[in-house]
């Protein structure tokens, strides 16, 4: 057999990735937009999934769903091998990741999926290795709608081993996938894709009411422009939401974006970057925050930049 052919069944050989046993749930703590889509998503492709949220109310939809709901983090602990969070602050991810280091089931991971600061997904990495549990940074990108139809991008960073054995759980709640390295560097690479969706969002309310004040129908807008050269992911995914004026269907409401805002551009000056038009930005989403509902979608920007623009038009539904 020759070198060439010796090499080249090798590069042909796939990866075999052992898919963890359906007997054993796979736990996902935070049942919000994000984590309940993914939660469904996990179900539909046959896994049982053990769900807790500090609301009853989350708890109560997962068990409506078709999930197995948990008392506490630390009941999810004691039940599952793969763990999946979904957080909305630090201290929850702290809290969480105390509750399920005083569990006594061992050689879990957790697969850590919110935007935080790195220093404290660091803290909660420590508290879980001492209770022989490897927690994985893989922060998400993509809104909750795209959650629920699996259409999101994960950015896992962390030890290899443990990536590997929970690739089954991130292909059943993502289209895509991707090692980057050493852990912590799945949340840098979410603060640059965060900086765009920051930008691109503002950029899209602003093409919006341009259109608007010239007399152009929004609706038209949101088809022509989004099937040209300007469009971008959240023209597509937002526009419609501003050509209606209607923002209460939120898919990644204005205070936790806030806190994403807050942590990149942390992370930015932690790294001596200038970011001028994420800093550019990020006053339009604190005026959407005084002006709309904290739990309207961030494409209320659109909003401010009416008001700016001096822009009235009928609305419909809430705003």
């Amino acid at each position: 057999m020759s070198l060439w052919f010796r090499i080249s069944v090798l590069q042909r050989v796939p990866s075999v990735v052992k898919k963890p046993s359906l007997a054993v749930p796979v736990g996902v703590i935070g049942l919000g937009i994000m984590g309940s889509a993914m939660a469904g998503n996990l179900m539909r492709a046959g896994f049982r999934v053990v769900g807790y949220d500090v609301l009853a109310r989350r708890r109560q939809d997962h068990r409506r769903a078709g999930g197995t709901i948990a008392a506490s983090p630390s009941s999810v602990g004691q039940q599952a091998d793969i763990i999946v969070c979904s957080l909305p602050s630090s201290d929850a991810l702290l809290q969480v990741s105390a509750e399920i280091a005083a569990s006594p089931r061992r050689r879990r991971i957790v697969v850590e999926t919110s935007t935080l600061p790195i220093s404290v997904k660091e803290e909660a990495r420590r508290r879980l290795a001492a209770c022989q549990t490897v927690l994985l940074d893989c922060p998400l990108s993509g809104t909750g709608a795209q959650a629920k139809t699996r259409d999101l991008v994960v950015y896992a960073s962390g030890d290899r081993t443990a990536y590997r054995r929970v690739v089954p759980v991130l292909d059943a709640v993502s289209r895509a996938h991707y090692f980057i390295g050493a852990f912590g560097t799945g949340s840098k690479m979410k603060f640059v894709a965060n900086l765009l969706v920051a930008v691109h969002n503002v950029a899209a309310a602003e093409a919006i009411v341009l259109a608007m004040k010239a007399g152009l129908d929004p609706a038209m807008v949101v088809k022509v422009i989004g099937d040209g050269a300007g469009s971008s992911r959240m023209f597509q995914v937002r526009a419609p939401m501003m050509a209606k004026g209607d923002y209460s269907e939120a898919t990644m409401k204005l205070d936790v974006w806030q806190k994403d805002m807050n942590v990149i551009a942390d992370f930015a000056r932690e790294v001596g970057c200038p970011t001028p038009l994420f800093a550019a930005s990020a006053p339009i989403y604190t005026a959407a925050n005084a002006i709309a509902s904290p739990h309207d979608d961030t494409a209320a920007v659109c909003v401010v930049l009416e008001r700016m623009a001096n822009h009235r038009r009928k609305r419909q539904g809430r705003s």
